[in-house]
Formats: structure tokens, C-alpha cells, sequence
């Protein structure tokens, strides 16, 4: 992203797109570190991502039509909705088929397992900025008579049209219900329900006797049935169709939408704190474990010079007083100058030592300092083994991590921080 793309962005945008990176930068992210740790942390989206289902010509591509302010999906009667459609905000207007919407969302790819399904998926990539479309990923379908979808994807819009529900009645309204049902489980918080084209119900009494009807099935479903139901009556608004008294609700859709894409910025935010805690502890217990082994591995490094050292120096003594004994303090003077009295001195005792061993037994003493020694190096490596320590570009990684994420939970608070001025007076945070 250069500099003139980040002044267009909205504070929103800005958020989400640093927090993708955070989670994301190549070696230090957030995703690596974990993976380094045997952990898993999701990266956070980019964008909301919004799902409409609904009947034979519900409205749907005419939903979003009408919310990104752009025709890019063809609507009418004649003209339902063949395959799946993201539509998606960008640079510039492009159409991408299914295998070029493969490479722009991977996560994808498991449905070329499904015959024909990749034939049948379509990107629409729209300049619009109306809304809060740039963070939004709008997913239209076939009506639901045609078939469905299993996998789910965040908020679902079911949208069921008053005048499906007077052409084909009660035997649609139950296999469309059969599919919601299935979506409900789990996920009823993040589904919203819309009675759309409620304009073309007809009298007022003709929209009650179709949310009657919606009631009776909902009732019948114990997934379904729930306190507080409510199914807003929207349809696109229109200068030149005549005026009619049924209230369009259209606008709390956009509120929905624009909530939602709030609550993501904020769990985001959430998400990232906990995850870094979550890396900053791991992390520091490693390295900590880590400095304790490296200093206990210097300890036994220790023993095992002075149990290897002992032998070889005393052997070094003992062989030292055996040539001081035979030779003459004048040849001594000689082979070390004026320091020959200091060493005099100093090897006296072990001269006393070493005349005190009978000298049919000096060799075999010498043997026996070297076989105690060795044991007890041997002994040391047999029960005080060194620990496993960290490779050295393994610590070096760790360490670069720790201060990432360090970095990472300050630049949360200040991001936080921005959020809050949306709403907030400096003085408030």
C-alpha cells in the first residue's frame, strides 16, 4: 500500500489493514511466532463478509445493487442469479471467473472438489466507496429453491419476498426453512431475517397475512422459534414507482452491516491483545527455561574441568616434583632463571609427596590419579548430561519475536486509542 492509498482509507480500514500485518509480517508476525511455538492464532479479516440467501427473486443482487450505489449484478425475474457472486470493493472494475477468485481467496480451493462448482463462482470487483462497502465482502446465491449452501460465513442476510410467498406458498417456504434451520444451529446470532419487496405485497393486509404465514412455520421449527422475533419489512427504494404506506426498513440493514463492521474493528483489537499476551508469555517462559539450562550446562561444564583438569594437573605435579628431585637447583636456575626459588617453594610439599611414595610404586600411583580422575569425569557425563538449549538462530528468532510483540501490544493501544477518538473526547480515554 503506498501513501496516497493510505489517505483514502477510512480509520476502520486503516485498523484492519495494520492488523493483518501485525499478524502477518514475513518471519516476526504473529502467525509465525505461534507456528514457531506450536500455537494457533487466526489473523484477523480484512473485511466483514456478508451472505444473502433467500427465494427465487428475492431481491438479493438488488440488495446490493442498491448498497454499493452500483449496478453489478443483473436483477429481474427473467434474470435470477446463476452460481455464486462475491462482490468485492477495489481498485478498479474487474470481473474475475472462478479460478482467478481461487487465487484471491485460497481459502476456497476446497470446493474445486465440488463438480461444476468452480465454473459457476464469480468476483465482482466494484470502485464503489458508498457505505461501508470497502469493508465488506458481499456473497450473493442462486434462490434457495435451486439449491444451497452449506458452508457459512459470518453475517447472513435470509431474505424472503412477499410476493414468492403469494406466487408459490407454503411448499417453497418450507424448503427454504429447512436450509436456514440448518444454518441457525450456532450461528443465530450473526443471521438476520428481511421480509423484502414488502412494496409489492399489496394492501397492508395482504403483508400481515405473509409474516402470519412466516410466524405458523417459525413456530412449528424449534431452532427457529425464538422470543423477540423480528423480520423488517425492506425494498429498494424507487423515485419514479408510485408511493406506497408500507415502511421501508431498508436503512437498519445498513445499520446492521455498519454495526457489525464496528464490532469486528473492536474484536480485532480484543483478539490482537490476547493473542500477543498469549505469545509474550510463551515466549518469555522459553527463553527463560532456556537461560536456566544454558547456566546449569555452564555448572556441569565446570565439574567437568575440574574432575578432567584434576588428574591431568596432579599427574602434572607429581611428574614435575619426580624431575626436581633428580636434578640440581643450579640445573634448575638454569631451565628457569631467577623464578626457580618460587618454584622451589611452591613444589616443596608436593616434592615431600612424591619422596614419600616408594619409587617401585610412583608409576602406579600416577595410573591411579588418572583412573580416579576419568571415573569421576565419566560419572559427570553419565548422570549430569548436558540439557537441550536453543539453536543459536533459533534464540535470535525468538528474542526478534519477543520485542515484535512487545511493539505489537503498544501499537493495540494506540490503535485502540484512534478508535475511541471516533466517538470519544480526548479528555473520555
Amino acid at each position: 500500500m503506498n501513501s496516497g492509498d493510505h489517505l483514502v482509507l477510512s480509520l476502520n480500514e486503516r485498523i484492519l489493514n495494520d492488523l493483518f500485518k501485525i499478524y502477518n509480517e514475513k518471519d516476526v508476525g504473529l502467525c509465525d511466532i505461534a507456528e514457531m511455538l506450536e500455537l494457533e492464532v487466526r489473523a484477523p479479516r480484512k473485511k466483514i463478509t456478508v451472505l444473502l440467501l433467500g427465494n427465487h427473486s428475492a431481491g438479493k443482487s438488488s440488495f446490493i445493487n442498491w448498497y454499493i450505489d452500483e449496478t453489478v449484478l443483473r436483477t429481474g425475474v427473467a434474470l435470477e442469479t446463476q452460481g455464486y457472486f462475491l462482490v468485492v470493493s477495489g481498485k478498479r472494475r474487474d470481473t474475475l471467473k472462478g479460478k482467478a477468485t481461487l487465487e484471491l481467496y485460497p481459502h476456497l480451493r476446497p470446493l474445486r472438489n465440488f463438480s461444476g462448482c468452480i465454473d459457476n463462482l464469480t468476483t465482482e470487483i466494484s470502485t464503489s466507496r458508498a457505505r461501508k462497502f470497502s469493508l465488506v465482502t458481499f456473497i450473493d446465491t442462486p434462490g434457495l429453491v435451486d439449491g444451497g449452501m452449506d458452508r457459512f460465513f459470518g453475517l447472513a442476510m435470509w431474505l424472503t419476498s412477499s410476493s414468492s410467498f403469494r406466487s408459490m406458498g407454503q411448499a417453497l417456504c418450507k424448503r427454504t426453512l429447512n436450509l436456514v434451520e440448518k444454518l441457525w444451529v450456532g450461528n443465530s446470532d450473526k443471521i438476520r431475517l428481511f421480509l423484502a419487496k414488502s412494496d409489492e405485497a399489496g394492501t397492508e393486509t395482504d403483508r400481515q397475512r405473509v409474516l402470519m404465514q412466516i410466524v405458523q412455520e417459525l413456530c412449528k421449527r424449534p431452532g427457529l422459534n425464538r422470543t423477540g422475533f423480528d423480520m423488517p419489512t425492506i425494498f429498494i427504494p424507487d423515485a419514479s414507482r408510485k408511493a406506497t404506506k408500507c415502511a421501508n426498513q431498508i436503512d437498519e440493514v445498513s445499520a446492521i452491516i455498519e454495526k457489525t463492521v464496528e464490532q469486528s474493528v473492536q474484536n480485532s483489537l480484543n483478539n490482537l491483545g490476547e493473542d500477543a499476551l498469549l505469545l509474550k508469555r510463551k515466549l518469555e517462559t522459553r527463553l527463560t527455561a532456556d537461560g536456566e539450562a544454558r547456566a546449569r550446562n555452564f555448572r556441569r561444564s565446570v565439574q567437568r574441568l575440574c574432575y578432567g583438569g584434576l588428574g591431568i594437573f596432579l599427574t602434572f605435579l607429581l611428574l614435575l616434583s619426580s624431575f626436581m628431585g633428580s636434578e640440581t637447583f643450579e640445573a634448575m636456575r638454569v631451565l628457569f632463571g631467577p623464578g626457580a626459588d618460587s618454584i622451589f617453594s611452591f613444589m616443596a610439599p608436593m616434592n615431600d609427596v612424591w619422596l614419600m611414595i616408594p619409587e617401585n610404586f610412583r608409576l602406579q600411583a600416577l595410573r591411579a590419579i588418572v583412573a580416579v580422575s576419568g571415573f569421576l569425569l565419566i560419572v559427570t557425563c553419565l548422570f549430569s548430561p548436558y540439557e537441550k538449549v536453543l539453536a543459536k538462530k533459533e534464540l535470535k528468532h525468538m528474542r526478534t519475536g519477543l520485542r515484535f510483540v512487545d511493539s505489537a501490544l503498544e501499537k493495540k493501544k494506540v490503535m485502540y486509542a484512534d478508535y475511541l477518538r471516533q466517538s470519544l473526547n480526548d479528555a473520555d480515554i
